[in-house]
């Protein structure tokens, strides 16, 4: 889906910010898309390399589904090149070897699957769902007619045409996501993912207008994204160009991959974030991989106290079906039932 086929058998892929040019024989910059003899294919439908029942917490998403259970899956591969990634074993599998893949699973397995645990969504995450979008699509679209409900864990370097695709007839076939909104720096993004800013930005603002319950996660690197000054731009561009209203999750960076030689984040670090995104305004700022105080759903009319967490554990959620504060009646933007 979605490449244009250009001169001497060349194609051009349209799905995500990259906007490779793939001579015949070669693959994008995912490692997963191949050009033979001018017709693009996805290396990995249906290889799923990953799957597990996880709280929907640890996406993370707070104000969607509290407490529900998502069924997650991935396939290997990515689009960016992070040298901070938690899943590296997966998702530069195709990068770093010459991969063996499990079988293809159905489509219809993975739904049934969800089902069969009880879960109230499906969750493309792990990897980057965008380059192995043909089967999420086929998944999402079977999950919706089974009422379950589809979530894509991000870097948001999907392209426009990507995401106008989940439109629907009935509806969005993506009700949720959780984007990595890396750092507030392209040269971040050019040095450590591979990447660049701007499209990240571009698919948030798209999002948004869609329809689709945005969450957004930093992942705060001592001296790299962490400046405050960045920060507090960070925090203004969501409170002013994605509503006062999205959560952001501020999380405490551990050593992995590539990037061992650097101190997890200090707990000061993340307080100060907190600090920041409130203080622009941000109504939901919580702090992500040190559970506790940060973790908390507060109404931010009254200050009651809405949902208690701990890690992915939900021990106390106030909101009823309509999602307002019982206190004084505040609705509470969110997906709550």
């Amino acid at each position: 889906m979605l490449y244009e086929r250009e001169k001497d058998a060349a194609v051009r892929c349209r799905l995500c910010a990259h906007h490779c040019l793939i001579q015949p024989g070669k693959r994008g910059l995912c490692a997963v898309r191949e050009n033979r003899e001018g017709v693009l294919y996805s290396l990995t439908y249906g290889m799923v390399i990953s799957q597990a029942v996880d709280p929907i917490e640890k996406k993370p998403l707070f104000h969607f589904l509290p407490g529900s259970l998502s069924y997650s899956i991935a396939a290997p591969g990515c689009n960016f090149r992070c040298s901070f990634c938690q899943n590296w074993q997966i998702s530069q599998l195709p990068r770093l070897t010459q991969v063996t893949l499990p079988a293809q699973t159905p489509p219809d397995a993975i739904v049934s699957a969800a089902r069969r645990y009880r879960c109230a969504s499906i969750s493309y995450t792990y990897t980057e769902p965008t380059v192995f979008f043909e089967y999420a699509y086929e998944v999402m679209r079977l999950a919706r007619q089974a009422g379950l409900a589809n979530v894509f864990v991000t870097n948001g370097y999907m392209t426009a045409d990507c995401l106008e695709m989940l439109r629907q007839p009935d509806g969005l076939l993506l009700d949720a996501a959780n984007v990595d909104l890396k750092a507030w720096s392209d040269r971040f993004y050019r040095e450590q993912c591979g990447a660049r800013l701007q499209p990240v930005l571009d698919s948030l603002r798209l999002m948004k207008k869609l329809g689709i319950w945005v969450e957004v996660t930093t992942l705060l690197i001592p001296g790299l994204n962490d400046d405050e000054g960045e920060l507090r731009e960070l925090a203004t561009f969501l409170a002013h160009d994605l509503g006062s209203d999205t959560p952001w999750h501020v999380t405490r960076f551990h050593p992995d991959y590539r990037l061992t030689n650097v101190s997890p984040t200090p707990l000061s670090t993340l307080e100060r974030a907190r600090e920041i995104g409130l203080n622009a305004g941000l109504q939901f700022v919580y702090q992500g991989n040190v559970p506790g105080e940060g973790e908390i759903t507060y109404c931010p009319k009254c200050g009651a106290e809405l949902v208690r967490r701990f890690g992915f554990h939900v021990s106390m959620n106030r909101l009823g079906q309509d999602g307002t504060c019982p206190q004084c009646a505040t609705a509470i933007p969110g997906r709550w039932a």
